[in-house]
C-alpha cells in the first residue's frame, strides 16, 4: 500500500517528491533524497529529473540539481530554482564556500589519530576531514566533511584506509544498504545574512 509520500500513477507507485522537501526559499530548495533516487536521467532507480515539475511551487521554471549525490546516498540535495540561482550556487561550490557534512558507517574501529585524509584521487588533490561520533561492534560512525569534490571521494578515502563504508561493495564494503548520508548543508547564499543551514534526519534503518 502506498504511504503518504506516494500516489498511484498508471498502476505504479509515483513518489510525492514535495514531501521530501527540507527547505525552500526564492532561490533554492533542499530535498531529503532517499536511497535509490538518481540525480541523472539515466540508469536504474527513480530519476529525480522526471519529477522536477512537482517542485516549481508557483514558479514558471523547473528547479535543477546544483550538485550530485550517488544514487544510494541519502540526505541533503541542493537545487537551484532558476538559472541565476544555479550560477550563484555553482560559484559558491567552486569557491568551496558551501559546507557539506556527511555521516558514514564504516567497517572496523577507525584509528583515533586520523582526523584528516589527504590522498589524491586520479591525480587530483583530495582532502576529507573526519570525526568519530560513535563506535559499535565491528563498525564506526563517522562525520565526514569533504574539502574537495572528487567523484566518490568519501567512499575512496574510507576504503583506502581499510575501513570501507558499509554497503559499498564497489570499494570493498560488505553487501547491504549503503550507509552514507548527506546530513547537513551550510549555504552562505545571502551576503548580509547567516548561512542557510539544513539538516536531513538520519534514515530509519541507519544502524540496522
Amino acid at each position: 500500500m502506498a504511504n503518504h509520500a506516494d500516489t498511484m500513477c498508471g498502476g505504479f507507485i509515483k513518489p510525492m517528491i514535495a514531501d521530501r522537501l527540507l527547505y525552500r526559499d526564492g532561490l533554492m530548495l533542499v530535498l531529503n533524497k532517499p536511497a535509490g533516487w538518481s540525480c541523472v536521467p539515466s540508469g536504474p532507480g527513480t530519476h529525480l529529473t522526471r519529477h522536477l515539475g512537482d517542485l516549481t511551487f508557483g514558479k514558471t521554471t523547473l528547479p535543477q540539481v546544483a550538485h550530485r549525490l550517488d544514487r544510494e546516498t541519502t540526505g541533503c540535495l541542493l537545487l537551484g530554482r532558476h538559472a541565476r540561482a544555479l550560477r550563484m550556487l555553482a560559484d559558491l561550490f567552486q569557491a568551496h564556500k558551501i559546507t557539506k557534512t556527511y555521516w558514514a558507517l564504516v567497517g572496523g574501529q577507525w584509528p583515533a589519530d586520523v582526523t584528516e585524509i589527504d590522498s589524491p584521487i586520479e591525480g587530483k588533490d583530495a582532502s576529507t576531514r573526519v570525526r568519530c561520533l560513535r563506535e559499535g561492534e565491528g563498525w564506526t560512525w563517522l562525520e565526514l566533511q569533504p574539502q574537495t569534490g572528487r567523484t566518490h571521494q568519501l567512499r575512496i578515502h574510507c576504503a583506502g584506509l581499510g575501513h570501507p563504508i558499509l554497503g559499498d561493495a564497489k570499494y570493498g564494503g560488505p553487501p547491504g544498504p549503503l550507509k552514507l548520508h548527506a546530513q547537513r548543508l551550510e549555504v552562505p547564499l545571502y551576503p548580509k545574512k547567516a548561512a542557510v543551514v539544513v539538516d536531513a534526519p538520519c534514515p530509519e534503518n541507519w544502524l540496522t
